[in-house]
């Protein structure tokens, strides 16, 4: 078999043959899938191993000592011959993995050949094609986790293992020094206890990606924007926890700590930065400074990790083991996630490679993993189910007598609502703005001012039970649009969403039930933009289409700001989630009808997004969602191509069709834009004031969404997603 080595003495990395290891009582032997590079801990050890022996010995006094020591017992000789013999051998590396259990040894009873494990261990979990893993150094993957997402069990212990150091509890504040791979998945970790995180990096790549994972602001730990964040978080009183994920010699990283702690706050150190501490800062405090040993209890004693002898849970609660099933339960269920820490997954023939474009920084990773050869484990084909809407009773929705106005009600008034939506009602002939509802009473109080509603409230109940209000509009964050939707449409009222509808399939049957139980399929979702005039135009311009057709459209979406609740992923969703599903709907409006298959791609660090959707005539349609793009680009253009004809918009200003002989070009100022808005509530209106049907079947909002909440589960597998159901 082959396995990653290097050479201490000379730094030369290997893909080496070696035997296949035997297969020993108490535990398993492995044949790896995927295992992970460390870009922290292993990459220090082959930088240390390309140094000079002077440059060795300085990074390893600990070991300087022993030579010593070693010279007074043994004689200088002895000691050299030793030393020599030692750095001039290949030593592994590697440490955190998922692979088949291959062949199972005496006394293992928990797991059998065939079964999926994650492993652990920096002499059991190598990069090699077999692995022998003793019985606590090993745990069985959940069903639905990946096993490229598995293979994050080690690392994500150490994580795990140093924020159980830190004892967090809800409502507390904490600080994240380094943000690379164990830096990444403690600020997951934190969000998902209820703890708001701060982190402090120099990448700004690293940062963003910290806050799209569930950090409340990142920044540079030299910028005074995390001295401002903690401070706005904290009340100035400082963090409660801090957690040392850096490295290197600079000692900025415990100086930092003991500026934005709290009084009798806890610094963890779970890298392995410099630990100078300032007497006066941390004595003044009086700091807790803690180190986190590892993936936990356990490690480093041959009883426990060779012998498999147990800690009692009734004593140590969390061991390296539990640690490790921990950490894959959390991956399993989707509270932390690992997919967007993937920079690169390489071959395993390719691995020395792979170490030297991570050496000389032609490869910059948060996390790379290598695939093996012949591996046959592969993560199930992932199904979103499409649900069937199936409608209850029917629910009368007479047309309005005449002269009688629409009466509408807003649940929200916050930027879209004020800036894209009122804006087309007030004023609009036979609509009446009868109430608005939000959380506090000012912000009714403005939007009623601003907008003339004729009442203000905070009492949704209310509203939802004035007889005289037939229609509400959602407009809130997205976290709450699924269960207002369906309170909604239980009170027998018409309903506009802004996108999304749901988070979650959960949420999307939740809405579906309501209608079934209610019998009122009155919905509309915030899909403006297949209502934009110029793309009608353009549509109408281009005409029927026989043959298959291809969609392309870029959307140039661009950062979000530091403290945007976009960036609450936790609660209000992905960003794409959140948006994704205008252009997933326009995509199937050009194509006329919904998709059935979904893929996605990211690029590393997870900061674009690549989605291709299949449509059951054989069309296609990719969706680039871009936040890399430069400012002054175009933020939507949109081409569909088919029967040798080709139709092109840009950003809703221009428009053009070709067919070969002659091209439409058709163009508006760029202050004339119009996405739809107008066009889509003239539609919902006049469907709530005739009975008529909504602008847009309720399937097809369904199988958009469905399709949208495809995209992350296709993320976490890699493969296409199918959806089920779909027409």
């Amino acid at each position: 078999m082959k396995q990653v080595v290097q050479n201490y003495k000379t730094g030369e990395l290997a893909l080496l043959d070696v035997p296949v290891p035997g297969c020993k009582p108490g535990g398993v032997l492995v044949r790896t899938a995927y295992s992970l590079i460390s870009t922290g801990t292993e990459l220090m050890k082959v930088s240390e191993a390309g140094m000079s022996m002077l440059g060795k010995a300085r990074s390893r006094p600990d070991q300087v000592a022993k030579v010593v020591q070693s010279v007074a017992v043994n004689g200088v000789p002895a000691t050299y011959r030793k030393v020599m013999g030692k750095l001039d051998s290949y030593t592994p590396l590697g440490y955190s993995l998922c692979g088949v259990v291959e062949q199972v040894g005496d006394g293992i009873d928990d797991v059998k050949a065939g079964d999926l494990v994650a492993c652990a261990g920096n002499e059991h979990a190598l990069h090699a094609e077999l692995n022998w893993v003793p019985k606590n150094l090993y745990s069985p993957v959940p069903d639905g986790l990946a096993p490229e997402h598995a293979a994050f069990g080690t690392v994500g212990s150490i994580a795990l293992q140093g924020v159980r150091r830190g004892e967090p509890q809800l409502g507390d504040v904490a600080l994240v020094i380094g943000l690379g791979l164990i830096g990444q998945l403690v600020v997951q970790l934190l969000a998902a206890s209820g703890v708001r995180v701060v982190g402090a990096d120099p990448d700004p790549v690293r940062c963003e990606l910290a806050e799209r994972l569930g950090a409340t602001a990142c920044a540079d730990p030299g910028s005074p924007a995390v001295e401002q964040a903690v401070a706005e978080l904290t009340g100035g009183l400082g963090v409660d926890q801090v957690y040392l994920a850096a490295g290197g010699d600079s000692n900025q990283p415990v100086e930092l700590a003991a500026r934005l702690s709290r009084d009798r706050g806890r610094v963890v150190d779970i890298g392995k930065c410099r630990l100078d501490l300032p007497w006066n800062a941390y004595y003044e405090k009086e700091l807790d400074v803690r180190f986190s040993r590892s993936y936990g209890p356990g490690r480093y004693d041959p009883e426990y990790e060779l012998q498999g002898r147990d800690y009692p849970v009734g004593y140590v609660r969390w061991t390296e083991r539990r640690n490790l099933a921990c950490f894959l339960d959390l991956a399993a269920r989707g509270r932390v996630d690992v997919g967007p820490l993937v920079s690169r997954t390489a071959d395993f023939d390719d691995a020395v490679e792979t170490y030297r474009s991570l050496q000389d920084g032609g490869l910059k990773a948060v996390a790379v993993l290598f695939r093996y050869p012949g591996q046959a484990v592969e993560a199930p084909a992932p199904v979103v189910a499409v649900p069937a809407v199936r409608r209850g009773g029917p629910v009368s929705a007479p047309a309005r007598a005449a002269g009688t106005p629409v009466r509408l009600a807003f649940v929200g008034a916050g930027n879209y609502a004020t800036s894209m939506l009122l804006p087309h009602l007030v004023g609009r002939e036979g609509v009446e703005l009868s109430a608005v509802v939000t959380t506090t009473a000012l912000s009714a109080a403005n939007a009623q001012r601003k907008f003339g509603f004729a009442g203000a409230t905070t009492d949704l109940d209310a509203v939802l039970g004035d007889p005289a209000v037939d229609a509400v509009f959602v407009v809130t964050r997205h976290s709450s649009h699924a269960g207002l939707t369906r309170k909604a449409l239980l009170a027998g009222k018409a309903v506009f969403v802004e996108k999304p509808l749901a988070l979650s399939g959960d949420e999307l049957a939740g809405v579906l039930a309501a209608v079934e139980e209610s019998g009122n399929d009155r919905l509309q979702v915030g899909f403006n933009r297949r209502f934009a005039p110029l793309l009608r135009e353009a549509m109408e311009r281009f005409g029927a289409r026989n043959g298959p057709g291809h969609v392309r459209c870029l959307v140039n979406a661009g950062r979000l700001d530091h403290g945007s609740w976009y960036l609450q992923q936790g609660t209000e969703g992905s960003r794409f989630v959140g948006e994704g599903g205008h252009f997933i709907d326009t995509a199937s409006r050009l194509l006329g009808a919904d998709p059935v298959s979904v893929y996605a791609l990211t690029t590393p660090g997870g900061e674009d997004l690549q989605v291709v959707l299949r449509y059951p005539d054989g069309s296609t349609a990719s969706i680039g969602y871009v936040t890399t793009g430069p400012a002054g680009f175009p933020k939507e253009t949109i081409d569909l191509v088919a029967d040798g004809r080709a139709l092109r918009l840009d950003d809703f200003v221009r428009a053009s069709v070709y067919d070969g002989r002659k091209r439409w070009v058709s163009s508006r100022l760029p202050k004339a834009r119009d996405k739809g808005q107008s066009a889509q509530l003239a539609a919902f209106v006049r469907a709530v004031r005739t009975g008529g049907p909504m602008p847009v079947p309720l399937e097809s909002l369904v199988a958009t969404t469905a399709a949208t909440l495809a995209v992350p589960a296709g993320l976490a597998a890699g493969v296409p997603v199918t959806l089920a159901g779909a027409r």
